[in-house]
């Protein structure tokens, strides 16, 4: 009896805390061939803050827009937050790619490569700045991210 009792308690356990982190869960991204978007976070170690920007605009941002020329992603945007939040939960800037699908977005560009050698001639300058880029870097996360506003 005390063994059944133990049973029936531990499902009932069990239910309560995962049926919450069922019902909390995202609704999927859309279909295979739909657009996808991905929100990347940097929060810079303080004092760093326009370094780190700058040296973003310089270095990734003009590889993004030769990209988005390709059709593999269909829009870059940069924003930063307009008041600071609580140390734990800042983030100093955000930029959102909308891929063209799923597959680009998780997989490597082949091209990547050629391009970058294309677009800074200087290859030992350039690895250096993203070097420092990085270095300044407290925290990065990406965080794809479903729109769920309603079709009018």
């Amino acid at each position: 009896m005390r063994k059944l009792l133990f049973t029936v308690f531990a499902v009932l356990l069990t239910l309560q805390f995962s049926a919450p982190l069922v019902a909390q869960g995202a609704p999927p991204q859309g279909g295979a061939d739909q657009p996808y978007s991905v929100e990347y976070y940097y929060k810079v170690q303080w004092g760093h803050q326009q370094e780190f920007l700058d040296l973003f605009l310089k270095n990734h941002y003009p590889l993004l827009q030769k990209i988005v020329t390709t059709g593999r992603m269909l829009s870059v945007k940069i924003e930063a937050p307009a008041y600071h939040t609580t140390e734990d939960g800042r983030w100093d800037y955000r930029v959102t790619i909308r891929f063209k699908n799923s597959t680009v977005a998780t997989t490597a560009n082949p091209d990547e490569e050629a391009m970058i050698k294309e677009l800074w001639s200087d290859q030992a300058k350039y690895k250096q700045e993203e070097q420092r880029r990085f270095e300044i870097l407290a925290a990065h996360w990406d965080l794809p991210v479903t729109e769920i506003t309603p079709k009018k």
